[in-house]
């Protein structure tokens, strides 16, 4: 056991398999920094790598424990250090409260979405009425005006209510704030009118800088391309195909997108690898096939290698106008790789190219190794090429089996199995390669995905790459319109497939994970892929681990009420159905619940009682909220008597629009939904649990019922709760915000009114989150 053990280490250093652990080790480093609550100190953090990462790199050609543990703290520090520093590089300013100004920048970005709204991307110069003292240094805004979108590199001016970016749906999601601030995203929102273009300054430019006119410049260009695709092929099909070269997404309908996950189809909408490697190698092909008609200089020139840095070029520029995406960034790297590897004689297909690519983009942006993109693209990417690595040495001993030339037969189905079975093998090792991640961040799993890969990857090979790529080169000549209608066709069969596999069914919601789920299956698959001899194999336990604490996971008592961070959604969660705040079932952040949780398929909207003139100058939900409305004596005691009946109703809320909502759960607990601050007492005195939207000056109610404003939502963000009953309703709670002190998350502990910060909770909230369910 020993020897075999010893012999499996030796021969995975004589082939450097530790290097491919090198970007591992890096990342992880990076996660670790990005997810903890308190990470060490710069001082720790600097002190800490100058010790041990010299140490390490002299004791590297040590193969001893010590050298190995050494190398492997290094790395982990050089992680955290890149982390720290890239989060201190960005220095996003984020708003830190709701307000409605008017704008004053540069349009940096725009994309259309599928109702023909405009959004821009500002570089933000100045507000007024009122000016913003904490000026975010970018912002995303949408229009909903069809008119004329004012041009990137533009100046751009109107009113527009801006909100900082919002935090995780539940505890455990994706947090939006998060990829917000290394975006340089400081605040979203839209324009209550259409914007006004301002005239550009001529000293603009001057002062910017080069960088900063080249990026407007392709970022004009890459518009221009997109408006273009989608003008030629038009409908769905324009807009998909625009989004597989520009990367632009948003013109496509929101069925079509959700046909396109729920059959498995969704990875062809970001530019990544699959089309990187058709565009690089059709092109490569086709030089390569020229050169062919041109015997003498084919002899006398490499024309591979030409051919190769031909390939180069123009991968460089997919990349340039695909908007910089990670998917495209790592796509872009690794075949720049494989087409350097033509250039210098070595082999362009190995998990070193992988490795170095990930070591590139984990240097450069640490932060995309928490994002679903970058860990399912170099999960489908690792996975094929570890075993393309198989099969080639398999291949390569069978051969060697065979002394003279392998039998007809034998030749034979090898080529019928390379042609037939590479793109079945292909879709299989894709799909369940990036399932753990999936799961992980989207909560679902598609079954029939390998089918509807299997009909679509013919299409997206033969027809809309070869013409996408012909387009483009044809595209400055004005001759791109016959080939991009051939293109439309080739994506309008993709959306056929993916609608006729949608219909099937298959969608399958697996729900949250346990919080150990993607750490032990990420190591396991890390080690299945990276590993050449039997101890890859130790990975399998390791996956089969993960797998097992997902059944566990759902068998756990799910909460019985859900709060969003805006204080306005809110839902009672039982077995058969659930209840919200609002009318109908939909929306980005219910859908979110609905898969997390998961949710029951039934919802039970609220009754809504007779309106009256109180609650109509306040709609939260509106896009021009306003100040609630003064309520009398008279209004506020019918207000009391109708929540005092509404709390009669078990499973239900009960809502007078923009006012109040309130219900009572099956456990006893009544909760009431505040949206005029004039209430609050009134629902205090009534309710066990009280939700405003408002800041209100104190910070809980005098009668002994919880009551959880808009302020405490800020420091808390989303919260679940676990109900108990009337008298002691909390019996576990969890917030979505753990601590507020990380830089993409302590705008929640400003105040614009004091200019402080604090981050400390009440200690009632404090008591409820300390009990864990």
């Amino acid at each position: 056991m020993q020897s075999t053990l010893s012999r499996c280490v030796t021969e995975e250093l004589q082939y450097r398999q530790d290097f491919l652990f090198i970007p591992v080790l890096v990342g992880a480093g990076a996660a670790l920094w990005f997810s903890l609550a308190s990470p060490p100190s710069d001082v720790v953090l600097l002190v800490s790598g100058l010790c041990i990462i010299p140490i390490a790199i002299i004791t590297r050609h040590r193969q001893n424990a010590l050298s190995f543990v050494l190398a492997t703290l290094a790395l982990l520090l050089l992680g955290m250090l890149l982390a720290n520093w890239e989060t201190r590089r960005v220095g996003t300013t984020v708003l830190d409260s709701a307000v409605t100004t008017t704008i004053i920048g540069k349009v940096e970005r725009r994309e259309v979405d599928a109702k023909g709204y405009w959004r821009y991307t500002i570089a933000l110069t100045s507000t007024s009425g009122p000016s913003l003292t904490r000026l975010p240094n970018r912002i995303s805004v949408l229009s909903r005006s069809r008119e004329q979108p004012i041009a990137v590199g533009a100046g751009i001016t109107g009113k527009a209510r801006l909100s900082p970016p919002s935090g995780p749906a539940l505890p455990g999601l994706n947090d939006f704030a998060f990829s917000a601030y290394f975006d340089g995203i400081g605040a979203t929102g839209f324009f209550y009118s259409a914007p006004k273009a301002l005239p550009t300054q001529a000293e603009t430019t001057d002062e910017a800088g080069w960088l900063e006119a080249a990026g407007s410049g392709l970022y004009a260009l890459r518009s221009a391309i997109a408006e273009r695709i989608r003008s030629v092929i038009g409908g769905d099909a324009g807009a998909f195909a625009a989004s597989i070269i520009t990367d632009e997404r948003r013109a496509i309908s929101s069925e079509t997108m959700e046909a396109l996950r729920v059959s498995g189809l969704a990875h062809i909408v970001a530019i990544s690898g699959l089309n990187m490697a058709l565009a690089s190698g059709i092109f490569f092909v086709g030089m390569r096939m020229v050169f062919s008609l041109f015997p003498g200089f084919s002899q006398r020139y490499p024309v591979k290698k030409i051919a190769a840095f031909a390939a180069l070029l123009m991968t460089f520029a997919y990349y340039l106008i695909s908007g910089f995406a990670v998917s495209a960034e790592r796509a872009w790297l690794m075949m720049s790789i494989m087409l350097a590897a033509v250039l210098v004689n070595r082999p362009s297909i190995s998990l070193r190219n992988v490795a170095l690519a990930a070591i590139v983009i984990i240097a450069v942006s640490p932060h995309e190794i928490m994002g679903p993109s970058f860990q399912m693209s170099f999960a489908a990417t690792l996975a094929l090429v570890a075993a393309y690595s198989f099969w080639s040495r398999w291949r390569g001993n069978r051969e060697r089996l065979f002394i003279a030339r392998p039998p007809l037969w034998m030749v034979a189905s090898s080529k019928a199995s390379a042609v037939i079975g590479g793109v079945v093998i292909t879709s299989l090792i894709g799909g369940v390669s990036t399932a753990i991640y999936s799961i992980e961040h989207f909560h679902r799993i598609t079954t029939y995905g390998l089918a509807a890969n299997l009909a679509a990857m013919p299409v997206m090979s033969i027809i809309v790459m070869p013409s996408a790529l012909i387009a483009m080169l044809l595209m400055p000549f004005g001759l791109d319109a016959p080939f991009l209608k051939l293109m439309g066709y080739g994506m309008a069969m993709v959306i056929d497939i993916a609608n006729t596999v949608s219909s099937w069914g298959g969608d399958a919601t697996i729900g949250r994970q346990h919080s150990w789920f993607l750490g032990v299956s990420t190591i396991g698959f890390l080690l299945l892929t990276l590993l050449r001899t039997h101890l890859a194999l130790l990975g399998l336990p390791l996956i089969l681990a993960g797998l097992v604490l997902v059944p566990l996971e759902q068998n756990r008592a799910k909460p019985d009420l859900l709060i969003y961070e805006d204080g306005v959604l809110v839902a009672f969660r039982t077995d058969q159905f659930v209840v919200t705040t609002k009318r109908q079932a939909k929306g980005f952040v219910f859908d979110q619940w609905a898969r997390a949780v998961p949710l029951p398929d039934t919802h039970v909207a609220p009754v809504m009682v007779d309106d009256d003139k109180a609650g109509e100058r306040e709609d939260t939900a509106s896009p021009t909220p306003r100040r609630p409305a003064v309520l009398t004596d008279q209004q506020k005691q019918e207000a009391r008597d109708k929540m005092i009946l509404a709390f009669e109703r078990t499973n239900g809320f009960s809502c007078q629009k923009n006012v109040w909502c309130a219900g009572r759960h099956e456990s006893g607990v009544k909760v009431a939904v505040i949206s005029n601050t004039a209430l609050t007492g009134t629902a205090c005195d009534l309710a066990d649990i009280v939700v405003t939207s408002r800041f209100v000056p104190f910070s809980n109610c005098r009668s002994g019922a919880l009551l959880i404003s808009a302020t405490t939502l800020r420091k808390t963000g989303s919260l679940e709760l676990w109900l108990n009953e009337a008298g002691a309703p909390v019996a576990a709670a969890r917030a979505a915000m753990q601590d507020v002190a990380r830089p993409w998350s302590i705008h929640r502990a400003y105040d614009w009114r004091s200019k402080t910060s604090d981050g400390a909770m009440p200690s009632h909230i404090e008591t409820m989150l300390a009990a864990r369910p």
